[in-house]
């Protein structure tokens, strides 16, 4: 069981920055991996960007250059900084993790999700 709690959202001006962090906890040891999703109105959630255990990163083409994923393993908790904040990076961001269970099943989680506003 992984219990995933995001904050940081908030509302930001166009060409602003931000950071979200989400804090992960229980069965940490089982994480492969970790990840932003987002999900605007009216839209389908996409993949924003992802980490797994090894430190290797992915992004979506949309924030390619303008967002980054880290993590601190010693808080056992996962970054996303956003910068050049844009309008339709408006949405409500959740936080995933990827966890290995027996057999091999994946098993995915996720946080309640933060609000971000990007607006003059």
């Amino acid at each position: 069981q992984v219990q995933l709690v995001e904050s940081g959202g908030g509302l930001v001006q166009p060409g602003g920055s931000l950071r979200l962090s989400c804090a992960a906890s229980g069965s940490i040891f089982r994480i492969n991996a970790m990840g932003w999703y987002r999900q605007a109105p009216g839209k389908q959630r996409e993949l924003v960007a992802a980490i797994t255990s090894g430190g290797s990163t992915n992004y979506a083409d949309s924030v390619k250059g303008r967002f980054t994923i880290s993590r601190d393993n010693a808080k056992n908790t996962v970054y996303l900084q956003m910068n050049s904040l844009k309008p339709e990076d408006t949405a409500v961001y959740y936080c995933n993790a990827e966890t290995a269970q027996a057999m091999g099943v994946l098993i995915d989680y996720w946080g309640q999700g933060t609000q971000v506003t990007v607006s003059s």
